[in-house]
């Protein structure tokens, strides 16, 4: 006699997101955004300039990843990006709003 269904099927993720692999992702990416702040960034606007590109780079890294490889670092890679650019944005509107000047051109 076969084992009795419950009624309801079971799905289960082919590849599971791990803690261990989103918080690999996230460190990494913090520390690739830091590392080209120190190296290339010398002023406001370059901050911000490097900062944005860093984070396009890596969302890029992370689409690969999401695609071909590991879901959970891709989502912690994505987390730090998406924040990282978010930070600047709003520290970039802050300045306009308190100085009137538009630190990017």
């Amino acid at each position: 006699m076969p084992p009795p269904h419950s009624g309801r099927p079971r799905w289960r993720e082919p590849h599971q997101v791990r803690v261990g692999a989103v918080a690999a992702g996230s460190a990494l990416s913090a520390l690739w955004v830091m590392v080209c702040l120190l190296a290339f960034a010398r002023s406001g606007a370059g901050f911000a300039w490097v900062t944005l590109a860093a984070s396009t780079i890596a969302t890029v890294v992370a689409a690969v990843l999401a695609r071909y490889g590991d879901r959970g670092v891709a989502v912690g890679v994505a987390a730090v990006a998406g924040t990282a650019a978010g930070v600047t944005g709003l520290a970039v509107e802050l300045y306009l709003l308190l100085t009137g000047n538009w630190i990017l051109w």
